[in-house]
């Protein structure tokens, strides 16, 4: 009997959480048909939580609602990137709602507003760039790539434009994520022009971009053939690591430009570079050392292990100058190498051909 009362109040529980959920509802939308936006989403806010036991139709209405009073707040400029963001959350939920009950209230609806907030976010993340406002044009190239992650292009450009202000923590976050989902870069590019804002726009496919031609949002179609772009990424990531003073991730990257380009002189040298700065902790602690017979014995143990260290150079270094055999700076750091590993005879052949 106790167990029957119990369930009994759960599911009256349910019953008063669903009905509170189509209240919150109507007074949100009643808010946002007039105009009040914040208001309407400070409402949405406070009942989210029991969108969780509502029917399939209310969570249809919440969720297009909710898209629909964030993009509303986001086209009167409030906290403009954000709210585009969290709007096509909203919609994505929405769309994702509908097709695990099977009933397409919204879709269709929320598929157009995707693609016109990323036409809006597109044309501010260009405006933002052509104004000279790099950061705030590579946060939203980053947030048009979360709205669609197909068209992969807006995440490369979020990475390039960060890097080019020095901007390492984003630029690392965009680069390491370009890498994740194995983005190159190279293939076709399809771009046509929009006749409202008279920009060129990237289409992921042709055959998206002729649906946009057909219906007239679009004119002037063109295709336009990128090379791969790995090697420049992983180039990239690696000068931010070097730059960042991360010895490990910096000769791993630095390996990957390997791979792709044998002959990359500069990662030679910054491997080589970043082998030579290792040792630095063994030689600060040498030096600490005093004259006792056991401080002696740990200062020839931690010698050992710092021209172990020094001698992993070489072969980079060497590399380094075999494609560039008139490399000043290459033969200089060589040359300081055989020094100081007392390698006599390279040193002096090193030295009578420079």
């Amino acid at each position: 009997m106790k167990r029957k009362f119990v369930m009994l109040s759960i599911v009256l529980l349910i019953n008063v959480g669903v009905y509170a959920q189509k209240d919150q509802i109507k007074g949100a939308q009643i808010e946002y048909q007039n105009g009040r936006y914040q208001d309407a989403y400070g409402i949405l806010k406070s009942s989210e939580y029991l969108i969780f036991n509502s029917t399939d139709e209310d969570k249809s209405e919440f969720y297009f609602l909710k898209g629909n009073v964030l993009k509303a707040m986001a086209a009167k400029n409030i906290d403009f990137v954000n709210n585009l963001a969290a709007a096509a959350a909203a919609y994505q939920e929405l769309i994702k709602a509908e097709n695990e009950s099977g009933k397409f209230k919204y879709t269709l609806q929320a598929n157009i507003a995707l693609r016109e907030m990323k036409s809006t976010l597109t044309n501010a993340a260009v405006g933002d760039f052509k104004a000279g406002k790099f950061n705030e044009s590579a946060e939203k190239s980053y947030n048009v790539y979360l709205l669609d992650k197909k068209d992969t292009v807006n995440l490369y450009n979020a990475a390039s434009t960060s890097i080019s202000i020095k901007n390492y923590d984003n630029a690392v976050k965009y680069y390491e994520e370009l890498i994740r989902i194995n983005y190159s870069g190279k293939g076709t590019v399809f771009y046509a022009v929009n006749k409202n804002t008279k920009a060129e726009e990237s289409f992921v496919s042709a055959s998206v971009r002729a649906l946009s031609v057909n219906v007239g949002t679009h004119e002037k179609p063109r295709n336009e053939v990128s090379a791969s772009k790995k090697l420049e990424i992983n180039k990239n990531l690696a000068f931010i690591y070097l730059e960042k003073n991360d010895a490990v991730k910096t000769e791993m990257r630095y390996n990957k430009v390997l791979e792709l380009d044998p002959n990359c002189i500069d990662a030679y040298i910054n491997i080589a570079y970043v082998k030579l700065g290792s040792k630095k902790d063994l030689v600060d602690q040498m030096n600490s050392l005093g004259n006792s017979p056991k401080e002696m014995e740990l200062y020839d143990q931690l010698k050992i292990k710092k021209d172990e260290i020094v001698r992993s150079a070489i072969p980079y270094l060497k590399k380094a100058l075999l494609i560039e055999p008139k490399n000043q700076d290459v033969a200089k750091s060589l040359l300081g190498v055989y020094r100081a590993l007392d390698m006599t005879a390279e040193y002096d052949e090193l030295k009578a051909r420079i």
